[in-house]
């Protein structure tokens, strides 16, 4: 199926892989159940997935931007096992007041901001209003909510934690990413 002009945009710790807190390198990466089946359900339909990510451990000194590429690079090769794929990932590297330079600035990527999302719209023209967005915390769905996207939290991760503080604003709860692509597929206008 051709590619569409809208994305599925998902958080990816908490979401897409279990949150160990500040994820550093291959070896601590485990995807979350079902995740990789979802991934590959929407990329059977032609519907681009993307990542976008808060990374503060670089800002924090935890481990560097080229660890942060190992373990994309690995949860890309997880993936292909699944015969699913991530388009293009998006991350913010930066913290508003802890770490170290360059990375310590108020920046316009970092959740709840859209600027991963701006970014994604630049470089491949994806409408945004069309779009979903995914992910477990608040600021996933703040993110969203902010471009016009359909804004999905689901339960793994902060989800369940952080489930009353997001629900007046999200358009769907789901048990997980899968629960989420089920959603998504039933309501794509095409």
């Amino acid at each position: 199926m051709a590619q569409t002009d809208f994305a599925v945009f998902i958080d990816r710790d908490g979401t897409i892989n279990v949150d160990v807190d500040f994820l550093s390198s291959p070896s601590q990466l485990q995807l979350i159940p079902r995740s990789a089946e979802a991934i590959r359900e929407l990329n059977d339909l032609g519907i681009p997935v993307i990542v976008i990510t808060n990374q503060s451990g670089i800002a924090r000194g935890i481990y560097t931007e080229d660890d942060l590429n190992a373990v994309h690079h690995a949860m890309d090769e997880m993936l292909k096992g699944y015969g699913a794929s991530i388009l293009h990932y998006y991350y913010c590297p930066h913290h508003p007041t802890d770490g170290i330079a360059p990375y310590v600035r108020d920046c316009e990527c970092r959740k709840p901001k859209a600027g991963m999302l701006h970014s994604a719209r630049k470089q491949f023209g994806f409408d945004l209003s069309r779009s979903f967005v995914v992910g477990d915390k608040l600021i996933d769905i703040q993110a969203g909510k902010s471009v016009g996207a359909i804004s999905i939290q689901v339960a793994t991760g902060y989800g369940v934690r952080e489930k009353d503080s997001a629900a007046g604003i999200r358009d769907f709860y789901a048990a997980d990413l899968h629960d989420a692509v089920q959603f998504i597929k039933s309501n794509v206008k095409q």
